[in-house]
């Protein structure tokens, strides 16, 4: 273990959030200071290498495609093979849009949700990743969004059923909403925190336990 971090309280950990909050590069700035027996898996480069291997999407679009371009049996497979991988193993770094969905009310996993309360920052931050004009950002960011809600609450609608309605955790009257905060365990808005701080914010939720939903 890094003896400059001591002793971690988790096992694993999950980052979630859309477009523009920069999970990915917390990803990147964690695998960075944890030890070198830490994987990091990123969810949308091993889903977009797929798309372009299978010819479901063009490479050479810099803008990330939504799961809309790949059929359901492929998606829940590697969405279920996520959350075994977090009750059977360790050390795992997994990013992806319902990583932390996948996780819920499995033991040892630190569940991190980003935001961006700046629409402005986060459309900018596609603009500059992706090389596109503001108004091509702004209109596939809001139709990926739209479009991965919509397919994955048809898909896992049981799941949210079993994992969060029938323990307590939502009320059955509430809509799904795969990034709402109070599921889970650190929320950080990237508008406010700088990256660095952002890492840290999640180095020091690693070490201090809570309960566990």
């Amino acid at each position: 273990m890094n003896k400059h971090l001591g002793k971690l309280a988790y096992q694993n950990v999950t980052i979630s959030g859309p477009s523009g909050v920069g999970t990915t590069t917390l990803l990147r700035l964690l695998k960075e200071k944890l030890d070198a027996d830490w994987q990091g898996f990123n969810g949308g480069d091993f889903m977009r290498a797929y798309a372009a291997e299978q010819g479901l999407f063009d490479n050479n679009n810099k803008l990330h495609h939504s799961s809309a371009v790949y059929g359901e049996e492929f998606d829940r497979e590697v969405d279920m093979g996520m959350r075994e991988k977090l009750k059977t193993e360790k050390h795992w770094i997994l990013e992806s849009w319902l990583s932390g969905f996948m996780a819920q009310g499995v033991p040892e996993v630190l569940k991190v949700l980003l935001i961006c309360s700046s629409e402005a920052v986060r459309i900018d931050r596609v603009v500059n990743r992706d090389r596109v004009t503001i108004d091509e950002a702004k209109e596939h960011m809001q139709r990926r969004y739209q479009e991965n809600l919509e397919k994955w609450s048809r898909m896992y609608k049981a799941e949210w059923q079993k994992w969060l309605i029938d323990p307590g955790r939502v009320s059955p009257d509430d809509p799904i909403d795969f990034w709402r905060p109070d599921i889970y365990d650190v929320v950080i808005d990237t508008y406010s925190a700088s990256a660095e701080e952002t890492r840290d914010k999640v180095l020091h939720a690693l070490k201090k336990k809570k309960s566990q939903t």
